[in-house]
């Protein structure tokens, strides 16, 4: 997006993209980035043989260690996005507070397959007051649920949104992140006159 003097420079937002480990973090914000997106993966190693739990995702090769970065640019808006994916495994958690600071929002994927692993997301944001919603990522082989069998089951309120979206699709992704701009703007209040 070209901007001239004349007109404003669009807002800048950070926003996580978090979850349980091997949810699709990574390729999230690799779908959505406008920019070749940074990762930090590495090859799982014997080494994490008894630390990272593969269970139903046992032919995960890679895992990120640090950190995702990707750019978006909302145009609707004015807003670019930069999106922080967190690492999913517990030995790394102690870098989401450290990543947090300063985002306003946040995007919890989650695997029906395996929804308690993005438990521990759900309650971070919570317990820090960052405003969040849910995109259940669409596995080919995972049952579906509704809106509100999802939200019992994460013991969520009705404030959180949950959207339903495929981690490996471009629009997809966007989707999610356009609906947590609009969850963002709906939290925003409205200036007395």
């Amino acid at each position: 997006m070209a901007y001239n003097d004349s007109e404003e420079f669009p807002t800048q937002v950070k926003i996580l993209i978090a979850g349980g480990f091997g949810v699709g973090k990574t390729t999230f914000v690799g779908a959505a980035s406008e920019i070749e997106p940074l990762n930090t993966e590495e090859l799982i190693t014997t080494a994490s043989v008894g630390v990272d739990h593969l269970g139903g995702i046992e032919q995960k090769s890679t895992t990120t260690v640090a950190l995702d970065f990707g750019r978006i640019t909302i145009e609707q808006h004015g807003i670019v996005l930069y999106l922080f994916g967190t690492p999913g495994q517990e030995r790394f958690w102690f870098m989401w507070d450290e990543l947090c600071a300063g985002a306003l929002g946040a995007v919890v994927l989650a695997d029906t397959r395996r929804l308690e692993d993005c438990f521990e997301a759900v309650d971070f944001f919570e317990n820090r007051g960052i405003p969040f919603l849910v995109a259940v990522n669409e596995f080919e082989d995972a049952f579906r649920y509704d809106e509100e069998e999802i939200r019992a089951a994460l013991g969520l309120g009705p404030g959180a949104p949950i959207v339903l979206c495929d981690a490996r699709e471009r629009g997809s992704a966007v989707s999610a992140l356009r609906s947590l701009i609009h969850h963002l703007l709906a939290a925003v209040p409205t200036p007395s006159a």
